[in-house]
Parts: structure tokens; C-alpha cells; sequence
């Protein structure tokens, strides 16, 4: 995960680099909504780079309705499975520690919006 888009996440925006299911957990289970972003190898995905520069915008767009973590490498495999999103680069939306939805590979800005904006409404099915 040696790419200085992604380390620019953590290092400039200050977001947390979860390397742990653990921590996976207790970020998730923090009040509010969650984006978990899964970059994927970006020497083999092309889409990784750019997921990395939308995210930031996109959080920003939302006016901070969620916040985001980058899932570490050696996880990513376990995160992407519990999720079911299977394909990187990939943004996996939880609030409260439930599961809301995943957007999978690079999308166009309004698919983005739109996709978003559905996800963080979703209530909370009971369990």
C-alpha cells in the first residue's frame, strides 16, 4: 500500500489506518456512518490512485455525513469477504457497525452522489 495517494489519506487528512478486524470493528461501531476505503494493490489496479483522490472530494462534498479509514493490506482480503464486496479499489459503508452497502471499482462523480446518497439513508434493518 506504498502509494503516496493513499499514505496522503492517512498522513494529510488524518485518517485511520486500520490493521486489525478489531479495529475494523471499533471504528464501525462508532456512532454515525463509515467508509471504509479498501485500495487494493495500486500497482496492479490503475483505479486505486484515482479512489484515493475522490474519496477526500466526496467526503467533502457530503459535508462530513461520514468518515473514513484505510483498510491495510493484509486485511483487505477479510474485510472485502464479511462485506461481500469483492473487487478493489472499494468503499464499504457501515453505520453503527452495520453492514449499508459497498460501491466497488471507480465510478463516474454523479454515480458516486447518487450511490451515496441511497447508502447513507438506508436504515438499519432490526436484527
Amino acid at each position: 500500500m506504498n502509494h503516496p495517494l493513499i499514505t496522503r489519506l492517512i498522513t494529510d487528512f488524518g485518517w485511520p489506518k486500520l490493521t486489525s478486524m478489531e479495529e475494523v470493528a471499533a471504528f464501525n461501531e462508532a456512532p454515525g456512518v463509515h467508509v471504509l476505503f479498501v485500495p487494493g494493490d495500486p500497482a496492479r489496479n490503475l483505479e486505486t490512485p484515482d479512489v484515493a483522490v475522490i474519496l477526500p472530494e466526496l467526503q467533502m462534498a457530503f459535508q462530513g455525513q461520514f468518515d473514513c479509514a484505510v483498510v491495510d493490506e493484509p486485511i483487505e482480503y477479510e474485510v472485502r469477504e464479511s462485506a461481500g464486496v469483492l473487487k478493489t479499489p472499494s468503499l464499504i459503508f457501515y453505520r453503527e457497525g452495520r453492514l449499508l452497502g459497498g460501491i466497488p471499482k471507480v465510478r463516474d462523480w454523479q454515480e458516486y452522489v447518487q450511490r451515496i446518497s441511497q447508502i447513507i439513508v438506508e436504515p438499519i434493518a432490526a436484527e
